[in-house]
């Protein structure tokens, strides 16, 4: 059986997970502004049957992207989003999700298809927000990528330190309806897929520098963009710092950003661009 390469859903933007997303970080419940970039993930969720799930709790049939192959483990690598008019609870909304590319490498670990997946969110009829994904799946393997060297980490005065607990590895699962047994399963996790703990997902890292991003220069724009990637595993024994560069150092329109363990690695990069 062909699966499928697009997919439409729609719902209305509840109150519910938008409050559950503020409560899980410690941030404040938002209200009428347009949602950040990132909180789109508590919405229009896959919710594949348990009979399409593969061995490591991802959807392995009858979803968009499919694994390109019975086995291959899915990692998120990074993505871009471009807000247009944005959503807002009380929205009617509509998930359109596409293949936008399929690209075979070979890298360390041996053979990886690299996919992009196009989401176009709209609200009410019209594109409220655009966003790229690009997903890495790889062989089978139980040797885990170590993870990158450590220089001291530079502390700037507004870091956000974020412990990142089993319990919140879990609870941000259930919201996003992510059943990927890496974050959840410690067994699994070390036994199977090679890792020491628990992976920290990479939608939180990136919704943390695009939250971290907005507490700097403000509600997201018409235009704005922000564009993440993820580099190396964190777990869920070691925390994550949030930095932005000082105001001192940005250009114009730009502000980096970086996700580090308090030791110094870092694990995610991020740029947010704010309109002209």
């Amino acid at each position: 059986m062909t699966e499928p390469d697009s997919v439409e859903r729609s719902e209305p933007i509840l109150p519910g997970p938008t409050e559950a997303m503020a409560a899980l970080f410690n941030l404040p419940r938002p209200t009428d502004e347009v949602l950040g970039f990132g909180w789109q993930w508590a919405y229009l969720l896959d919710r594949p049957a348990t009979a399409d799930l593969g061995r490591d709790g991802h959807p392995a049939r009858n979803v968009v992207p499919a694994p390109p192959g019975p086995g291959r483990r899915r990692m998120w690598a990074g993505g871009r989003m471009r807000m247009v008019t944005g959503l807002r609870v009380g929205d009617a909304a509509i998930r359109r999700t596409r293949i936008e590319s399929s690209i075979d490498k070979t890298g360390r670990t041996g053979r990886l298809t690299i996919v992009t997946v196009k989401h176009d969110y709209l609200a009410n009829g019209e594109v409220a927000l655009e966003e790229w994904q690009d997903l890495v799946y790889r062989d089978e393997s139980r040797t885990a990528l170590p993870p990158a060297a450590a220089d001291p980490l530079e502390r700037f005065d507004d870091d956000w330190e974020v412990a990142t607990s089993s319990t919140l590895l879990f609870r941000f699962s259930a919201l996003t309806y992510n059943g990927h047994r890496i974050h959840y399963d410690r067994d699994y996790a070390k036994t199977v897929e090679g890792y020491p703990g628990l992976v920290v997902h990479g939608p939180i890292q990136a919704l943390l520098m695009a939250q971290h991003a907005r507490h700097r220069i403000g509600v997201p724009r018409p235009g704005d963009e922000f564009e993440y990637r993820l580099v190396s595993p964190v777990f869920d024994d070691e925390g994550l710092v949030i930095q932005a560069l000082p105001d001192d150092v940005v250009g114009d329109g730009e502000l980096p950003l970086r996700v580090c363990t308090p030791t110094g690695r870092v694990t995610a990069r991020g740029c947010y661009s704010r309109a002209v």
